[in-house]
């Protein structure tokens, strides 16, 4: 089975904007009252048994079952008769909502998490039509249940022989927009080895280093619109919780934040297609992320986040038929690519690998992406210990 995820704008009118703020305020209240409902109920079994609690008591029966999706799915279709605001909700739309709260309690559970948050009316951004039972794509119309045919800029072809499955309505800082899953009962397998062989180095000097020679600049999306993001920031600790002045301010820092994040990823996708241009394999460091976001140069590290570029690079890959790896990242920076001896720690200043053996010398970056590729090979070869010289010329071009 193969699926694909497609983003459009959306283009609706004054109603039909009406229409969709309707649907998010209605599953905002479900969210919160199914979620208080079972915070109470977990609360109420953690009280002590000798004696009562001088701020608050939960009074729910001791049999009273645990509120789960089935049981609030039936009360969720009790309310709908008497609530005259969820009737008009479709119903499958708030039972996706039930059900993504079931699924915030099942991750909270297996990781040792607390409790989802409640919502208020901003931070509800976004429901989901979960089927259509005929396609409602008509040009570059859609049609949408309680909500109309909406209008959509669509940026790219809707791709043929796919069958939509469901589709998300998103409110952002720059508009509305709707996320398409089509799905296709085929099966593409997964590339496989071949072709000429790309190491990839990251790093906080250069974005990007290859095996190829070729050193990219870091773009520093966060700092250029730094300046301009604190000074919002800074006018809205004076601004009244709840006013309009507020809101709009509010609204100014979402949209700078959202440009960062459009040309960080604009940025990420456009240097994985160049990246896999020419190259049948590409090989990255497996790295740990977390970890970078936590350390003295966090800052720097999230605002390149590198874990977005190497989920995008693998995912270019897979559609261009490019094998795409991950090598271990440990001495990358300290192995000569051209002998393969150990040259000892470097220092962060020292931008030159220099081998004492072989004298070999270049870009740091540069030897670092070399040894990626080198080892990339031979766990395709199936023998690891194949890193060095036959796989690299004087130019340090691949003769695969």
């Amino acid at each position: 089975m193969l699926t694909c995820n497609y983003q459009f704008k959306l283009k609706p009118t004054l109603r039909q904007i009406v229409e969709i703020e309707k649907y998010l305020t209605a599953c905002r209240k479900v969210w919160n009252y199914a979620l208080a409902e079972r915070k109470d109920w977990s609360n109420s079994r953690k009280s002590n048994i000798d004696r009562c609690s001088l701020e608050k008591e939960y009074i729910i029966p001791a049999d009273a079952p645990y509120p789960s999706y089935k049981l609030q799915a039936a009360s969720l279709t009790e309310a709908r008769k008497v609530c005259t605001d969820l009737k008009e909700i479709n119903a499958q739309v708030l039972q996706q909502v039930l059900r993504q709260l079931d699924r915030a309690f099942a991750e909270m559970k297996s990781l040792n998490k607390g409790f989802p948050r409640f919502k208020n009316k901003y931070r509800m951004r976004s429901f989901v039509f979960p089927q259509f039972k005929t396609n409602p794509i008509t040009n570059n119309y859609i049609k949408l249940p309680g909500i109309g045919v909406v209008k959509m800029k669509l940026s790219r072809h809707i791709p043929q022989g796919f069958i939509l499955k469901q589709a998300r309505v998103i409110r952002k800082a720059s508009g509305y927009f709707i996320n398409l899953c089509f799905q296709a009962s085929v099966n593409v397998p997964n590339p496989y080895p071949h072709g000429l062989p790309l190491g990839i180095d990251i790093g906080l000097d250069y974005f990007v280093a290859t095996s190829n020679n070729e050193l990219i600049k870091r773009p520093k999306f966060f700092n250029k619109l730094h300046r301009q993001l604190r000074l919002l920031q800074r006018r809205l600790k004076n601004k009244k919780k709840g006013s309009n002045n507020r809101y709009k301010l509010n609204r100014k820092i979402a949209r700078v934040n959202q440009t960062i994040s459009d040309t960080r990823k604009d940025f990420h996708y456009k240097l994985s297609h160049r990246l896999c241009d020419g190259n049948g394999m590409i090989f990255v460091e497996d790295i740990d992320f977390k970890a970078w976001g936590r350390n003295m140069l966090s800052k720097h590290n999230l605002d390149a986040s590198f874990g977005q570029f190497f989920e995008i690079l693998s995912h270019v890959c897979w559609k261009r038929d490019v094998y795409f790896a991950k090598v271990n990242k440990n001495y990358t920076s300290q192995i000569c690519p051209n002998c393969g001896v150990h040259t000892g720690k470097k220092k962060l200043n020292e931008r030159t690998h220099t081998c004492p053996e072989c004298g070999f010398t270049c870009n740091r970056d540069f030897a670092a992406s070399l040894v990626i590729r080198n080892r990339g090979v031979g766990v395709v070869l199936g023998s690891p210990q194949v890193e060095q010289l036959t796989w690299i010329n004087a130019v340090g071009q691949s003769v695969l």
